[in-house]
């Protein structure tokens, strides 16, 4: 099968592998639609999480399901199904300890294009397919379904880590498509007042429709006291990070009230340590949690989002602003989640098999 891969740090192209092998408890998926992260780029040209060669790209797909293992029971041959960028191993420790993202190791349930080869091959391999595959329903888009594989789930846990409130006031901090569903994900759980960080207009328009209140720019001056200029002086309740760097903790803690929550989905890519002001973290104890964390995965979490999106209470279409057609075109949409113009939110590619 052909497959678009990284080559090494700072190199990627199109390979030929063989078609992978299902095991009894697992499935292999052929693509309907895909759709790069900026994961991947700060995978192959920060080179993020260490060297990886001819490794197949990608972590967001919804597909068909090809072939099933002999102890798959839920999911058959011909099956329309979404897949979540992380797929746990449901019978590890780690899952039944609640964090399923970490199965096997931290941060090991992010196999695609971490461990094994991605999604944005011929074919790709879904290990645990009853608890990692669920079906598409009917009426959502398989560009739409995409989405639901990292965008919105990564986003959302966004606003479960910051723990948001009714009534809420909540900062969040980059609205790209990750940062957009953090707006949507703290709006429906109820935060009265969202103020966004910022610039590119796209983003902007999207993040209003999303629920967000206000916004300013990194830009224009400290973060911190843009946001306490805005508010009278009222430090914020939550803060989800979803866009920066090692130094974005910095005015997020300045700008939390005691008791409050940072919670952070951005994938940190490079720099070797987070910095905390010491004074505005209360010398250590001010009550100012942070965490960060990585998207759960898993068929109940699939189904529960895309109920979302089948009883339009979240439309997902807003994210998508460059479509192509056709497999060829995994090159061109990483390309331009590398460029990122400035109309661009999110690139997606139909397939035409």
């Amino acid at each position: 099968m052909k497959g678009f891969a990284m080559l090494e740090i700072g190199k990627t192209g199109w390979i030929e592998k063989e078609r992978p092998k299902c095991g009894p408890m697992d499935a292999i998926v052929r693509p309907l639609a895909l759709s790069p992260c900026t994961s991947d780029i700060h995978t192959v040209w920060e080179g993020a999480i260490g060297q990886r060669h001819n490794m197949i790209l990608g972590h967001e797909a919804c597909g068909e399901v090809v072939e099933v293992g002999s102890l798959v029971k839920d999911f058959h041959v011909g099956d329309k199904v979404l897949v979540a960028a992380i797929t746990p191993d449901w019978n590890s420790l780690e899952a039944q300890d609640g964090y399923p993202m970490h199965s096997h190791g931290m941060l090991a349930g992010w196999k695609f294009s971490n461990f094994k080869d991605g999604v944005f091959g011929e074919y790709f391999h879904v290990n645990d397919a009853d608890g990692n595959l669920a079906l598409i329903p009917a009426g959502i888009d398989v560009t739409e379904a995409c989405m639901l594989s990292d965008m919105v789930p990564t986003g959302f846990h966004g606003a479960e880590l910051a723990d948001v409130q009714f009534g809420d006031t909540v900062l969040v901090i980059g609205i790209g498509p990750v940062g957009l569903m953090s707006v949507a994900g703290a709006n429906l759980r109820g935060a009265s007042r969202i103020i966004c960080v910022g610039t590119r207009p796209a983003c902007i328009e999207v993040a209003k429709a999303y629920g967000a209140t206000d916004f300013i720019s990194y830009k224009d001056g400290d973060i911190d006291k843009q946001v306490l200029e805005l508010t009278g002086g009222k430090f914020v309740d939550r803060v989800i990070i979803a866009g920066g760097d090692c130094d974005t903790f910095i005015p997020a803690v300045k700008c939390l009230k005691p008791g409050g929550y940072i919670s952070n989905v951005n994938y940190l890519g490079d720099g070797e340590y987070v910095k905390i002001p010491r004074s505005e973290w209360g010398v250590g104890m001010g009550h100012k949690l942070i965490v960060g964390g990585l998207m759960p995965g898993g068929r109940l979490r699939l189904e529960k989002l895309a109920s979302l999106v089948h009883y339009h209470k979240l439309d997902v279409s807003l994210l998508l602003t460059h479509k192509f057609s056709g497999f060829a075109h995994v090159e061109d949409a990483i390309k331009l989640m590398k460029e990122k113009p400035a109309d661009l939110i999110k690139p997606v590619v139909k397939m035409e098999w």
